[in-house]
């Protein structure tokens, strides 16, 4: 980075959140955090407390504040991208959303798909769905992100974005998403894994990378979607693999089914991101078969306590 920049990060309070801050200070930029106040920011972060989804309560948090780059952690609705829009506009020079491969959910291609399957600028936006319902947000999560792309982009020249379309997320020893323990879990039992009949390998991306991405996008000047993920797909099985190595006699046993519920990383459609346009940009990603092994024991084998005198 050629100077230090002014940073606003939105949410950041754990897992990606929480690297991203440490990339952001590490390279030297001036960090600001806002989030409701669950938890401080760590040492060397203003912070700004304020309820993102009250225009009011954000507006007075910010009072006359600028910055260069704004970080939207925690944008998941069309309602909030608005909001977002709003509040910002003239107060950033850059809106970096972190959206999800989700909005490419109804794609089903064997060929890893581009950012142009889903224009942000072809995207319809209803505010008047239930947004606020948590049940109807968890059920229509790639909708919400669609949406969230959608009105950002409306926004044209006067309110550069980028939307960074973020792979399935790996690693970590704060993974608080319980998807490898899942598998775990059923080794330790013996109950089968269900995956569909068809089973279609995925795109993933470390959660150290994953920061990495977002503070380099910080500094760039590109807009519009851009897909993050680490070269390569991986299968249920090659997952299952990886996490055996940590279960004692562990031995995945599937179950395929036709309908009905399925295990995490297992996929009826292929929708396994292109990084290409990544890679054009500047940033070199890794392959995932070569950190898959080292996210798996982050996740799954605990930390040994200090003893005394270490």
């Amino acid at each position: 980075m050629e100077k230090a920049l002014e940073v606003l990060v939105i949410g950041g309070n754990r897992y990606v959140g929480k690297r991203l801050i440490a990339q952001l200070l590490a390279a030297g930029h001036r960090v600001t955090v806002l989030n409701r106040g669950s938890s401080p920011p760590p040492a060397g972060v203003e912070h700004l407390v304020a309820d993102r989804d009250d225009e009011r309560s954000l507006t007075g948090a910010l009072g006359s504040r600028a910055f260069d780059v704004v970080i939207d952690q925690v944008c998941y609705t069309p309602r909030q991208a608005a909001l977002a829009r709003r509040v910002f506009s003239g107060r950033t020079r850059r809106y970096v959303m972190t959206s999800t491969v989700e909005v490419y959910e109804y794609e089903d291609s064997p060929a890893l798909v581009r950012e142009e399957a889903v224009d942000p600028a072809t995207v319809t936006v209803n505010l008047g769905l239930p947004w606020d319902d948590p049940a109807f947000l968890e059920a229509n999560y790639g909708e919400g992100k669609r949406q969230a792309e959608a009105v950002l982009a409306a926004g044209g020249p006067a309110f550069p974005y980028t939307a960074v379309r973020v792979a399935h997320v790996l690693g970590g020893d704060d993974d608080f998403t319980g998807r490898l323990a899942h598998y775990a879990e059923r080794m330790r039992t013996g109950e089968p894994i269900a995956v569909p009949v068809v089973n279609r390998p995925a795109t993933y991306v470390h959660v150290e990378e994953m920061a990495r991405f977002l503070a380099w996008a910080a500094g760039e000047d590109f807009t519009g979607p851009v897909n993050a993920a680490s070269h390569g797909t991986l299968s249920t099985e090659e997952l299952c693999e990886a996490v055996a190595a940590h279960v004692p006699g562990g031995r995945a046993v599937f179950r395929s089914v036709e309908v009905g519920e399925v295990s995490p990383f297992s996929f009826r459609r292929s929708y396994g991101m292109d990084n290409a346009r990544a890679a054009r940009l500047g940033f070199t990603f890794t392959d995932a078969r070569q950190w898959l092994p080292r996210a798996v024991a982050e996740t799954l084998v605990p930390r040994q306590a200090p003893g005394k005198g270490d």
